[in-house]
Order: C-alpha cells, then sequence, then structure tokens
C-alpha cells in the first residue's frame, strides 16, 4: 500500500479545489526549462500561469492570451535532504509535528517530479550515519523512501544537516536539484562555505517549518518530557522577546540564503503546503532569471 503517496495526494488535492488546475505541476516543471526545456508548441493562458510565458506577439496576432509550453530534454535528479534532530519531533506553529510536515513538504516535491518522470532521492543523517537512497523513479521508489525517513530515529547524534549537505558534496557527482527539509535552527547551522559549494553545481531550495511559539503554551521541553510552564502563557514581555528573537534569526537565514542565489518558505501546516511549494518554485525560478 502506498500510505505516504495517498496523503501527499490528498493534501495536494486540497489545494487543486482551490486554485486552477494543475498550476504546482506547470510551476514544478517551468522552473527549469531555460536550461532544460524545449519550446514545443502554444496554448491557451489559464489562471495560475506565470505571465513572463506569454508569447505577446502570437497573442496579439490571434487576440488570444498565448503561453509557450515546452518538453523536457532531460529528467532532473531531485534530492530531498531531511532533518532527523530530535527538534522536528516538536510543533509547528500551525501546532502539527514538525516532522510530519517536513514529510508531506518534502514528498509533494518528490511526488510532482515522479509524475514528470525526473528521479528522486533522499539523504538524512541517521544516528550519525549517512542514509542514502539512491536516485531512482517511479512512485514505488518515493514511497519506500518517505517511509524510510518516517522510520529514522530522530535524535541529536541525527541533528547535524550539515553532515547530510557534506556526504552530497564529497560523493554524489549528478547535478541535482536539492531541497533541503529544516527549521530556522537547521538553517542557522548550515556554513556559508556549505553554502557557497553546493551552489556550483546544485540548484538549492530551503524548506523552513516553523516553530511553536513558545509563549503559545504548545512548546514541548524534549528533555524534560514535557510541555513548557503554563505560566509563560500570556507573558507580554517574553511573547515580545520571542518574537524579536525568531525574526532576528529568519531574517539572518534570509540573508546567508540570498548571499548564495538561495530562496526559501517557511510552513507551518500540512494544509499550506501546496500553495508554499508553488510560491518557493516561483520564487527560485524568479532568482535564476537575475542570476
Amino acid at each position: 500500500m502506498m500510505d505516504y503517496i495517498a496523503r501527499i495526494k490528498a493534501n495536494v488535492s486540497i489545494y487543486s479545489t482551490k486554485k486552477t488546475d494543475n498550476v504546482f505541476d506547470g510551476s514544478y516543471k517551468s522552473v527549469y526549462k531555460g536550461n532544460s526545456l524545449n519550446f514545443e508548441d502554444l496554448r491557451e493562458y489559464v489562471l495560475g500561469d506565470n505571465i513572463r510565458d506569454i508569447d505577446w506577439k502570437a497573442s496579439s496576432r490571434s487576440r488570444t492570451l498565448l503561453v509557450k509550453r515546452y518538453i523536457a530534454e532531460k529528467k532532473h535528479n531531485i534530492m530531498l535532504v531531511f532533518d532527523t534532530g530530535k527538534k522536528m519531533l516538536a510543533d509547528t506553529r500551525g501546532l502539527e509535528t514538525k516532522k510530519e510536515v517536513g514529510l508531506i513538504a518534502g514528498g509533494t516535491a518528490a511526488y510532482i517530479a515522479c509524475k514528470n518522470g525526473d528521479y528522486v532521492g533522499t539523504v538524512f543523517n541517521k544516528n550519525g550515519m549517512i542514509e542514502y537512497g539512491q536516485l531512482r523513479t517511479g512512485l514505488v521508489n518515493l514511497e519506500r523512501l518517505l517511509t524510510s525517513y518516517d522510520r529514522a530515529v530522530f535524535n541529536e547524534e541525527s541533528g547535524d544537516i550539515n553532515k547530510s549537505l557534506s556526504f552530497i558534496l564529497k560523493n554524489i557527482r549528478r547535478k541535482m536539484i536539492i531541497f533541503v527539509i529544516t527549521d530556522a535552527a537547521g538553517i542557522r547551522s548550515v556554513s556559508e562555505n556549505t553554502l557557497k559549494k553546493l551552489r556550483i553545481m546544485h540548484d538549492v531550495l530551503f524548506i523552513n517549518i516553523s516553530d511553536a511559539d513558545f509563549t503559545s503554551g504548545a512548546a514541548y521541553d524534549f528533555d524534560k518530557s514535557e510541555h513548557m510552564p503554563s505560566f509563560f502563557e500570556g507573558n507580554k514581555k517574553l511573547n515580545q522577546l520571542e518574537l524579536k528573537i525568531k525574526k532576528d534569526i529568519f531574517e539572518e537565514n534570509e540573508k546567508k540564503l540570498l548571499r548564495h542565489g538561495i530562496v526559501f518558505t517557511e510552513i507551518d501546516k500540512k494544509e499550506d503546503v501546496t500553495e508554499k511549494m508553488v510560491e518557493l518554485l516561483e520564487r527560485h525560478k524568479y532568482a535564476n532569471t537575475r542570476r
């Protein structure tokens, strides 16, 4: 049974009821067309298409908005780098487990890649050792990769996201589109040198899974295996301090990633995944046009 694929498809369908059909699919396919896709034909514009794809001359002649369609020259290699630190067992701002939101986020990108015939693989830190799911095609492979991640041990020994990224730099020579699924602390821990080396060869996108607010009453202390004391909740000074610290870290992470031409999105809950992924892909496409 493909339990994870079924959950991802259900989550994507929630989004598609709100938006034009195949918006996410189209966003994914259009991101890398400058280097890997050839022009095929024109079709009529539908809501959700990128205006940069409009062929204005052809549209003027036909008096109908037309967008360019492309075909792939080759398959892409999609690598999901998952954070397996203990902190991923905590809740998001949307009060859902960070691990679960991360699984759906990475799985959604990979699901669209599989539909496109691309190769998908995973890398994550397993008790200090690297678990590498080889790049292969197909939904059966994706189900296996997601199951492996979901069953991984989440602890402090697995919390070094740099180790996973260093493994890629040392051992995988294919050009890849890398989705790094982590949180604010994980992004902050990635070194400038690692980012610089990754960007020489690969497209890199970060998915930041949010943290529950310390003063919301939902924060959990894993060292003590209990929720934070209730007196923190509603404390205005602590709340203001927390917001400032989070804002500072967010801006610090954003500046660091942008220095290397890397964009990221922040996700609070599963139902927001597809919309946020569309936003991430569009931002990445725009950033690449400015390079």
